[in-house]
């Protein structure tokens, strides 16, 4: 079954913690897919990915780049898994319509906002539900904590 796992963003932004979260599943060998908002927010990852440190990158692709079939990392603004991703890595609070194929998903949401918070929440109780293995990540001073 599809392991979920929330990450609550509160020390650092998800422009900071997206690459770090997709370099980890690179390097044991997942294939990963972004869901974004829309395709100014792909674009806008994009760029995020190609320049978060100077002296390296994460290769990916987009619509705009295609050959999905070749793309470790896919970025999109559809629930189309392109590239054959084991791992879902959700941002912005999108939706998904199915869950199937990914042996992981990650729900990166901002903290800061009550907002989000709660509809964080409200999916992380949709998932519960439907009995989902969950696990609840909270940012803090020192780095990643699990919370639950």
């Amino acid at each position: 079954m599809t392991e979920i796992r929330f990450y609550h963003l509160n020390t650092r932004t998800l422009d900071q913690a997206l690459p770090e979260i997709v370099q980890k599943a690179l390097s044991i060998g997942h294939k990963i897919m972004i869901r974004a908002g829309d395709d100014k927010e792909v674009e806008r990852l994009s760029d995020i990915l190609w320049t978060f440190r100077a002296d390296s990158f994460i290769p990916h692709g987009s619509k705009k780049d295609g050959h999905p079939d070749k793309q470790p990392v896919w970025l999109c603004a559809n629930n189309d898994n392109a590239n054959g991703a084991n791992v879902l890595i959700v941002t912005h609070g999108t939706q998904m319509e199915s869950l199937d194929g990914y042996t992981l998903v990650c729900d990166m949401f901002d903290g800061r906002s009550d907002d989000i918070v709660i509809a964080a929440s409200a999916r992380y109780k949709t998932y519960k539900d439907a009995g989902y293995s969950l696990t609840y990540w909270q940012q803090t001073d020192k780095g990643w904590e699990q919370k639950a």
